[in-house]
């Protein structure tokens, strides 16, 4: 093997070929450098890549409502294997699966809460937003068996219970909320939601009937001297009796008498009033079950109040004050108002409330005016007044209230001592009687009722026309009369349905 020297290299070749290599090696060099610093500032520029965006993997949204009662289970089917269970809050209900595809949803404590189950993939398989609320089971099964035609529907709503559904009548409902009241306890809270199918009206007819006598007697004498008295002198006796009469407490115009003898005047003053006052009323109102129903027919009248306004009339020098109350108005009349609920089978309970009120001078007073000379005279309100509540079946009648009512008064009013003298004290006093009886009854009678068409009711006013101007001036006739004596009848009596449609 033989070996063959390289040729060694040309210094001076190298040597003369150095500046060209030098100068490379400066130009790449700056290059370089360029580059890294156009580098950096274009990493300083662009900004990094945006993060993936947060996805939701299981949420409330789309998972399955599932009510449980507290130590009650459910069992759900997933359609691929577990691999991962997420419970929010396991005091309130608790997850256990028993198989790669099966578990159990137990509820352990009221409240709500939400279960999520997930795949190896980590994919959600199923959602389930658990509501835990009491076992009402046993309450949907009393009710049930109390209302068997009813439609109860009963709902758990954290710590209590809705009631939803139709019943026949108010009292069902009532029924219903008292039972689930008792079932919840104390500490729970019940809603009523139930609506009432069919709900009956109810007409009431209230009968206010009083019969007020009065008997009012007065005699009395007063006497008088004339200007010159009784004896000669210095010894003149003047005297003058006015017996007044308390008993009627109201100033009563009576016959008077008056005779002379000598020198004194006696004025016998004698009145006798005997008068019988009788009132009917019979307001009717209708209502629906469940409702109420307020009834007036009368009037206000007005009376002064508290305050006082006051103005001044006439020129600005010369001004006249002159004042007047704030009037307010008071009702009177006939007034109900009343509350019927149907209780099934025709019962209806009421509660009503009836008055009955008129103006009466009996405690009237009298009040001046200030600024102003003429006085004014303010009535008083005689009341019969009764309020109640009672059952009654539809169409019967019940006396709500009754007064038999009776005073007397009497009085005698005269001069001290001579009044007591035996058959001469008459001309020395006054007699005042009153006798006053009132007997009052109050009937109530309800009535079930259906709505009818206008053409079948009557009114009060059906057949009433006025009279023409001859009739009216010269026969003094204020409306129209059709038929007359000896017209004829329709033939046989009428047949049918006429009047209210009553259960």
């Amino acid at each position: 093997m033989t070996k063959k020297a390289l040729p060694m290299p040309d210094r001076t070749h190298h040597s003369a070929a150095r500046p060209p290599a030098c100068l490379a090696v400066v130009v790449v060099a700056s290059l370089c450098v360029a580059w890294v610093g156009a580098a950096w500032a274009g990493q300083s520029a662009v900004q990094p890549p945006a993060a993936p965006p947060v996805k939701v993997v299981a949420s409330e949204f789309g998972s399955n409502f599932v009510p449980l009662g507290i130590g009650k289970s459910v069992v759900v089917d997933v359609p691929r294997d577990i691999n991962d269970v997420l419970v929010a809050d396991p005091k309130i209900a608790n997850a256990v699966v028993r198989t790669s595809r099966r578990a159990y949803l137990i509820g352990a404590a009221i409240g709500q809460t939400s279960v999520f189950f997930f795949d190896a993939d980590g994919r959600q398989l199923a959602g389930f937003d658990i509501a835990v609320t009491r076992d009402l089971n046993g309450m949907r099964a009393a009710l049930k068996q109390m209302f068997p035609e009813g439609n109860v529907h009963v709902e758990g709503i954290a710590e209590g219970v809705m009631l939803s559904g139709a019943v026949a009548t108010p009292v069902e409902a009532q029924q219903a909320y008292d039972v689930a009241k008792g079932l919840v306890g104390e500490t729970g809270r019940v809603v009523n939601g139930i609506a009432i199918r069919g709900r009956d009206q109810v007409m009431l007819k209230v009968t206010v009937a009083e019969v007020q006598r009065e008997v009012i007697k007065q005699l009395g004498i007063n006497l008088a001297t004339n200007g010159t008295g009784i004896g000669q002198g210095q010894a003149v006796l003047n005297f003058v009796t006015s017996n007044p009469f308390t008993a009627a407490l109201q100033n009563i115009s009576g016959t008077n008498i008056t005779g002379r003898f000598s020198s004194v005047t006696a004025t016998m003053q004698a009145m006798e009033r005997a008068g019988v006052i009788r009132t009917l009323a019979e307001p009717t109102l209708t209502a629906v079950s469940g409702e109420s129903a307020t009834f007036l027919a009368g009037g206000e009248f007005p009376v002064p109040g508290g305050a006082i306004t006051c103005t001044s009339t006439g020129s600005l020098f010369n001004a006249v004050p002159y004042c007047l109350p704030i009037i307010e108005f008071k009702k009177f009349g006939v007034s109900m108002q009343f509350t019927p609920v149907v209780l099934g089978a025709g019962k209806i309970s009421l509660k009503v409330m009836t008055e009955v009120s008129d103006l009466s001078a009996d405690n009237s007073i009298t009040l001046n005016q200030f600024g102003s000379n003429t006085p004014v005279t303010i009535p008083s309100l005689r009341v019969r007044r009764a309020e109640t509540s009672v059952e009654i079946p539809s169409g019967g009648a019940l006396a709500m209230a009754g007064m038999i009512h009776e005073q007397t008064l009497q009085s005698l009013n005269g001069l001290p001592g001579l009044m007591d003298v035996p058959i001469l004290g008459a001309l020395f006093r006054s007699r005042d009687y009153l006798n006053r009886q009132t007997e009052l009854m109050i009937l109530v009678a309800p009535y079930v009722v259906h709505a009818v068409a206008s053409k079948e009711l009557a009114r009060p006013d059906d057949g009433y026309a006025d009279a023409p101007d001859p009739s009216a001036i010269l026969l003094g006739r204020l409306n129209r009369i059709y038929g007359g004596p000896g017209a004829v009848d329709a033939p046989g009596p009428y047949r049918g349905t006429y009047g209210f449609i009553i259960d």
